[in-house]
């Protein structure tokens, strides 16, 4: 959607099924899609790739707390088959991970708090083929709400993953990261808040523009 919003049309490719996703889609494979898109020649009707491969290999939730406590099962690092792909697809792209321990540049580092979001949800971004300012990161303006280590406390975010222990219900989440077309937790819970991708894709018409002028 934030893409969109910074005026790309939008196609879209997951392994799941995403009946209330807004704009063209393509269920399968990503990086086997992505292979297609090369190998065909088809990719060069894009722009940008934007890639998300799956986090829970390095994220800070799972190889903390619930790698501690023997949640969860075993995941794979799916970050360095994407990059090969988004090599050589050619063209500028996005590759984003949450803080922990993917190997990714952390080229740009956003934060809900820089748009004035109801969530923190910190998320790094590797750039390929073209780069932007890493914008400042502001104070945060208190503690996420709910139950962390025993101690419950207040404050002006919503933690949105997971269930109980005070996380935030699915309006909730909707509402804090400005999403509207979806109210599967799923979804919402694995979503990065459109306000970033419509910064990102601002930032890389700028760069483009400056390029060529």
């Amino acid at each position: 959607m934030g893409y969109h919003r910074a005026s790309f049309a939008v196609d879209g490719c997951d392994i799941a099924a995403r009946p209330r996703y807004p704009f063209a889609y393509h269920r399968g494979d990503a990086l086997t899609y992505l292979a297609h898109l090369i190998t065909s020649g088809d990719i060069e009707r894009y722009t940008l790739v934007h890639a998300s491969p799956p986090c829970q290999a390095g994220c800070a939730l799972t190889v903390g707390t619930n790698a501690s406590r023997g949640w969860g099962g075993s995941h794979i690092d799916m970050v360095a088959a994407t990059r090969n792909l988004l090599d050589a697809s050619g063209l500028p792209y996005v590759l984003e991970q949450p803080n922990g321990r993917a190997q990714i540049r952390k080229d740009l580092s956003l934060c809900g708090e820089m748009f004035g979001l109801g969530v923190l949800r910190h998320r790094n971004f590797e750039l390929g083929r073209w780069a932007t300012p890493r914008p400042a990161h502001p104070r945060h303006r208190g503690y996420v709400r709910g139950h962390r280590h025993g101690v419950h406390r207040t404050g002006p975010y919503v933690a949105a993953y997971g269930n109980g222990g005070g996380k935030a219900t699915v309006p909730e989440m909707q509402t804090a990261m400005g999403i509207t077309w979806t109210d599967t937790r799923e979804e919402l819970t694995e979503a990065i808040p459109p306000a970033y991708t419509q910064w990102i894709g601002t930032a890389f018409l700028t760069a483009r523009q400056e390029v060529f002028a």
